[in-house]
């Protein structure tokens, strides 16, 4: 979950949007937080059904035909990866993604197949990897915590940072309110943070200079993400992927971030993968 913003130039009052960020943010980090704890059935609802509204929203945003049975076919993508990680099958969830987005490519006509397609597997994408790490024996819960205080971490002192400090643009072509100090603050807050919750967790023995750089990885790649949804906005005009959520916008606005961080992290657990995905973030 990101700010869109974390060095726009602050409207009357400075911290003018503050309120309803806030209040949507508690409601949305509670939530997050109590399905993370419980794990299970409850956590993998919890994230299906953002699955659900990144894939809606990204169909309505891209334009093109037949967008309802686009949604359907990116529902059912969507909810297919949320089973098939929940038992670890990640070749077969690549599978029926590939399935599905194809189907959404081929529904949505010739101006918008890559579009579409690519709405699939952005949405698959964030449900598959973060029920793939829940699920992992040891450390499923750690790992995903991990991942929400690099994120948010980013998130807020990237946030607080940028409009601080201000300074240069990040790429004023894509994002306007991106300054390079806000994102170098967040990425650095947000790794040490990463590295802090996996020492109260987990002990010395999973804080380690290699958890500090799968954390300042991972807070670069979920500034990365922000960065695409920000592009793939401007590149169709509109400001806010939907108005689900009071002061963020929609759902593809609060977790553009942390789903590329949560996609790198089930890669490279997957990639390293002993004793399990979740332990390939921690042990180096």
């Amino acid at each position: 979950m990101t700010t869109s913003q974390n060095g726009a130039a602050p409207a009357a009052g400075g911290f003018s949007d503050l309120g309803p960020r806030v209040v949507s943010a508690v409601v949305l980090i509670t939530a997050a937080l109590a399905s993370l704890y419980i794990g299970g059935d409850l956590f993998a609802l919890f994230w299906l059904l953002a699955g659900f509204a990144v894939n809606w929203e990204w169909q309505g945003l891209i334009g093109g035909e037949r967008r309802i049975a686009r949604v359907v076919a990116g529902g059912a993508a969507v909810a297919a990866a949320a089973a098939l990680a929940h038992v670890g099958l990640a070749f077969y969830a690549a599978l029926e993604i590939a399935v599905f987005a194809a189907i959404a490519a081929v529904l949505a006509g010739p101006e918008r197949r890559l579009w579409a397609a690519g709405g699939v597997v952005y949405a698959s994408a964030l449900t598959f990897s973060v029920c793939l790490l829940r699920q992992s024996l040891d450390f499923g819960l750690l790992s995903v915590a991990f991942l929400f205080a690099v994120v948010w971490g980013t998130d807020i002192f990237a946030y607080f940072g940028g409009r601080l400090i201000g300074g240069p643009k990040l790429w004023p072509r894509v994002s306007a309110g991106k300054t390079w100090s806000g994102t170098i603050t967040g990425v650095l807050s947000g790794g040490l943070l990463g590295v802090a919750v996996a020492y109260f967790g987990g002990g010395p023995a999973l804080a380690g200079a290699g958890t500090l750089f799968v954390g300042l990885l991972a807070a670069a790649v979920s500034q990365l993400g922000d960065l695409m949804e920000s592009a793939v906005k401007r590149r169709f005009g509109v400001k806010d992927s939907s108005q689900l959520i009071p002061g963020h916008g929609g759902a593809m606005d609060r977790l553009d971030g942390f789903l590329f961080a949560s996609a790198f992290a089930a890669a490279l657990g997957l990639a390293r993968g002993d004793p399990s995905v979740a332990a390939g973030l921690f042990f180096w």
